[in-house]
C-alpha cells in the first residue's frame, strides 16, 4: 500500500537539491564472482532480454596507475619526476593537474613554479591528502578483479559496436574530489580509484559528500561510472528545452545502455538504489508512473519542480521517504525495456541513435505499469 503523503503536491516540503555527480563504486568479490559465474547459470538479464555470447570477443585493457606514479615521485625532485610523467602520459598529465586537480602548472614544471612547489607538493605531502594515496594502495593492490569486469564490458561493448576501439584505463587520485570515471579525448578512461573506497570511508563526510552517495563508492559500481562515462560521452544528457519525460527516458536510454554492457550486474548495482529501493520501486509501479501524471510533471520544462527526479538524492519528493532519489532513471528503464520487447528487430545503436518525440517513444512502447 502506498501512502498518504504519496499522494501529496509534490512541491510540499520537499528540497529543491540538484547534485551534479561525476562520479561519475566481500561486495568487490561478489561482483566479480556474478561477472565470471553467471554466464554460465543464466541466459536472460534483467529485463528478460537473452545475453550474447561474448567469449570468442577479444578484448586487451593497457591500464596505468598514475596514483603510484605520483605517489613514488620524490617530492625534493619533482621537477625531474614530473618530466618523467610527462613522456608516460604526455596528454594526460596536463590535463590532469590543470582541469582536473586545478593547480594550474600549464606545462612549466620549473623549480621556480609555485604551482609545482605549492599546489602539487602541498598534495602530495599533506597529511590528509596522503592518507588517501595509502589508502587507496591499501585498497587496490592491483586491479585484477576490477579489470576482469571491465574486460567482460568491453566484449560486450564490441558485440553491439564491432568497431568500437577499447580504450586505455589511467588510474587516479584525486583528493575526494568525485571524479569517478570519465572520458578523456577519444581513447581514455580515467578511473579516480579515491571514489571507490565503500561507503564507510570515513572521509567522504568530510567533504561534504551525502550519505545517500554511498551506494556510488562501492568497488562493485566502478564498471558502472566507467560505462556510465562512456554513454554520457557518446550521448550527452540534454535538458535545455527539454519536459521532465524527455529527461526521463533519456535517463532510461542510459541505463539500457549500461545493463547491455553489464548484464549480469543487477539493476540495484547499475541503479546504485539498495535492494529495498528497488522492490519498493517493483511494488509500486504503477503508484510512481500515476504520480508523475498527476502531479503534470512529465510535460512540465519548470527545472526547479523535475531535475530532482533525475538528479541523485535521498528520496523522491513527493514520494514517501522509502522511495529512491533519481527514480526518474528507474522509471525511464522500464519505458525503454517495454520499447524494446515492442520492436526486437532495432537493435542497440538504432534505439541510442534515434530522436523520436518522448510521447510518441512512451505511446510506441506499449508500457503498462503494473
Amino acid at each position: 500500500m502506498m501512502e498518504d503523503f504519496f499522494y501529496g503536491n509534490a512541491d510540499s516540503g520537499g528540497d529543491n537539491v540538484v547534485l551534479g555527480c561525476r562520479g561519475g563504486v566481500g561486495v568487490r568479490r561478489l561482483f566479480i564472482g556474478l561477472v565470471i559465474l553467471l554466464p554460465f547459470l543464466l541466459g536472460s538479464c534483467g529485463g528478460g532480454e537473452k545475453i550474447p555470447d561474448v567469449s570468442n570477443i577479444q578484448v586487451e585493457i593497457q591500464s596505468r596507475r598514475l596514483d603510484r606514479d605520483l605517489a613514488a615521485l620524490d617530492t625534493n625532485k619533482l621537477v625531474e619526476g614530473l618530466r618523467t610523467l610527462k613522456g608516460k602520459y604526455p596528454d594526460f598529465l596536463d590535463f590532469y593537474l590543470d582541469t582536473l586537480m586545478g593547480f594550474g602548472v600549464k606545462g612549466n614544471y620549473a623549480d621556480t613554479s609555485q604551482a609545482i612547489q605549492l599546489g602539487l607538493r602541498g598534495f602530495l605531502t599533506q597529511k590528509d591528502y596522503k592518507g588517501v594515496f595509502d589508502t587507496v594502495a591499501k585498497h587496490f593492490p592491483d586491479t585484477k578483479k576490477e579489470e576482469a569486469a571491465l574486460v567482460k564490458g568491453f566484449q560486450f561493448m564490441k558485440y553491439y559496436y564491432p568497431d568500437y576501439r577499447v580504450p586505455k584505463v589511467v588510474y587516479l587520485v584525486t583528493g575526494l574530489a568525485n571524479w569517478g570515471a570519465f572520458t578523456f579525448g577519444s581513447g581514455t578512461v580515467g578511473i579516480g580509484l579515491d571514489m571507490f573506497l565503500g561507503a564507510n570511508y570515513p572521509f567522504y563526510k568530510s567533504v561534504d559528500l551525502p550519505d545517500y552517495m554511498g551506494r556510488h563508492f562501492s568497488p562493485a559500481y566502478m564498471p558502472v561510472a566507467v560505462f556510465s562515462a562512456i554513454y554520457q560521452d557518446r550521448y550527452p544528457f540534454v535538458m535545455e528545452s527539454r519536459n521532465l519525460l524527455d529527461m526521463i527516458i533519456q535517463k532510461g536510454k542510459e541505463q539500457y545502455f549500461v545493463s547491455k554492457m553489464l548484464p549480469y550486474a543487477p539493476d540495484s548495482v547499475r541503479l546504485a538504489y539498495t535492494q529495498k529501493q528497488i522492490d519498493w520501486c517493483k511494488h509500486n509501479e504503477a503508484e510512481v508512473y500515476n504520480f508523475f501524471i498527476r502531479e503534470n510533471l512529465f510535460y512540465s520544462k519548470d527545472w526547479q519542480r523535475i531535475l530532482r527526479y533525475v538528479n541523485e538524492g535521498p528520496n523522491s519528493t513527493g514520494m514517501p521517504p522509502q522511495s529512491p532519489g533519481n527514480i526518474g532513471s528507474w522509471l525511464g528503464l522500464q519505458i525503454v525495456r517495454s520499447y524494446m520487447q515492442k520492436h526486437p528487430e532495432m537493435t542497440l545503436p538504432q534505439l541510442l541513435s534515434q530522436h523520436e518525440e518522448p510521447q510518441v517513444f512512451l505511446e510506441e512502447s506499449k508500457y503498462k505499469p503494473r
